[in-house]
This record gives structure tokens, sequence and C-alpha cells, in this order.
């Protein structure tokens, strides 16, 4: 690595740690002003951490198995699954950590895994249209599902329909 290299990669690193620390400022006045509750990770093993600037989260992520044919989303954190190459699927509460997933928009970034992603798909669907297999298949791209609950509240914490938003690397 030159140089140039070494020092373009510095103000990345520092832009990125200037980001979080703002980030997190943010979410402490909130916590102060709203009572909103921090992030509470310490009933979970944490394996990676998603960024997304445009809405401002920064969240711890869980990986996650299959119990039967079901996830168990994470209450306060975001869960992470992949069966096939290249995809991840991340899910997560909209009452919590998710809630502002819907303000995304397309080209917006992720960051996970210490890669970046851009949005190249946003969709509402009705919970029973839903196709896991096709979610979960393999990808040609590095590849990364966010999925949360929209719609109407059904009253036992699901919802009539699910946000799902794909970013590609």
């Amino acid at each position: 690595m030159n140089v140039k290299e070494e020092s373009v990669e510095l103000k990345t690193h520092i832009s990125r740690k200037k980001v979080a620390l703002i980030l997190y400022c943010v979410a402490f006045i909130a916590y102060l002003v709203y009572g909103l509750q921090p992030v509470d990770a310490s009933n979970y093993n944490i394996d990676d951490e998603l960024i997304i600037p445009d809405i401002g989260l920064i969240t711890d992520v869980t990986s996650l198995t299959l119990d039967g044919n079901e996830l168990n989303t994470p209450d306060t954190i975001v869960g992470s699954y992949s069966q096939a190459k290249n995809k991840t699927l991340l899910i997560g509460h909209s009452s919590t950590v998710l809630g502002k997933l819907h303000e995304l928009n397309l080209d917006d970034v992720v960051r996970f895994n210490e890669k970046t992603y851009r949005i190249v798909s946003i969709a509402t669907v009705l919970k029973s249209n839903v196709d896991m297999n096709k979610i979960l298949e393999a990808s040609d791209k590095d590849t990364v599902v966010l999925m949360t609950c929209a719609g109407k509240d059904l009253g036992n914490g699901d919802a009539s329909h699910r946000l799902i938003v794909t970013a590609i690397r």
C-alpha cells in the first residue's frame, strides 16, 4: 500500500469514527429527552455491525439459526441469517431497531460486515406473498436483504406486510 492509499484509508477510517460518534451522541440525546432506551445487546453474541447513515442507524448484529421454520428476531438489535452464497438476510423489529427503514431511498448506503452496499430495491409485500426461498437464494453479487414488519398492526407483535430492502455490493 502506498502513502496515498494509506492516507485515503486513514481519512475514511476517521470519517467513519466521526459519523459513529455523532450518531451515538444523537441516540444519547434522544434517550435523555424522550426516554428512549439504548440498544441492549448483552443477551446476544455480537457478530457484526450494521450502519445505515441516512436513517442514523448503528446497531449490533447477531447470527440467527432456524428454529423449525422460523427465525426468532432479537428485540432490540438486528439478526442475520444466511444459507446461500453471497446472500444475507438481516431482520429486526419495526417497533425498535428498524423503525426508520421505510425512510430509505434507492442508492442509499448500507454498511454491513465492513462492506458497503447500495440499495437497489425497496418493496412492501403482503406477508402471505413473501417468498422466503427467493429471499434466501444464492446471488451472483454480494447482497444483503433487510426485512421488517410494515402495514396494519395485527396486535400480536406482527403486521400485515413486510418491508423488504435489497442492497448489492
